[in-house]
């Protein structure tokens, strides 16, 4: 069994930030705006590596790491995946819920560590996602040896995370936070921004093989996102278990 350190893997000022805030989640115009916006992206991002499987959601076993108020959740729900959402935020989890059945989608919602999480459900999952989860834990490379131990062998592990680069310091909190207010100063701490190249090194290192990658482009004029082949901000990758 993979063990995992006992001390809990959360920040708990990066809990209460998104406590604070828990009440917007769902609000289209409101400070997670950019979520519902880059949301579609992901999904489109996730099926695609699943029909190369020749497979597709229905009926899959998913977690969603780091689930906030469920907006990747319920998405994945709605297209026949049996989800469970994990989160140490309460506050989220509390709207993730009030939402699913608001939207009649069973999702289980758990307040509980991916660690913790791993520890109790190894190789349970056929998908595993975690996105923009990664820059806001203490030990982001504990998060990525969860997220493998949770995957079945060869399931599909997703990950989206911001790149530590002079650009996604100008664009993700100098722009977005500072200067057109998208997100809420003080959402994202540079230096806890990942390469790709540390991202999939830890992936490697726990039986993962990283086996594409996409960068997230955002246009602040027409609010549009895109899929590039360019990493230097946004980006999601997909992982495959070694069987």
């Amino acid at each position: 069994m993979t063990e995992f350190n006992n001390q809990l893997n959360v920040s708990n000022s990066e809990i209460a930030k998104f406590e604070q805030i828990a009440s917007q989640w769902w609000d289209l115009s409101g400070d997670f705006k950019p979520l519902h916006q880059v949301n579609p992206l992901r999904v489109q991002f996730i099926c695609q590596h699943i029909a190369l499987h020749k497979k597709d959601l229905y009926g899959k076993q998913v977690i969603d790491v780091g689930c906030g108020g469920g907006i990747l959740s319920e998405s994945l729900a709605k297209l026949g995946a049996n989800v469970t959402g994990i989160d140490m935020g309460s506050e989220p989890l509390n709207v993730a819920k009030l939402h699913a059945l608001e939207s009649n989608l069973s999702i289980s919602y758990e307040k509980i560590t991916a660690e913790q999480k791993a520890s109790q459900a190894a190789e349970t999952f056929d998908v595993v996602t975690c996105m923009e989860m990664l820059e806001h834990v203490p030990d982001a490379a504990s998060i990525i040896k969860a997220c493998s131990t949770l995957v079945k062998p060869g399931g599909l592990v997703f990950f989206s995370t911001l790149n530590r680069t002079v650009k996604s310091y100008l664009l993700a909190i100098v722009a977005a936070e500072k200067l057109l207010k998208l997100v809420p100063d003080g959402t994202h701490a540079h230096e806890k921004f990942i390469k790709p190249s540390q991202l999939i090194g830890w992936a490697e290192e726990n039986g993962l093989t990283c086996t594409d990658t996409a960068g997230i482009h955002y246009n602040p004029i027409n609010e549009n996102h895109k899929l590039t082949a360019n990493l230097d901000v946004n980006y999601i990758l997909v992982c495959q278990k070694i069987a």
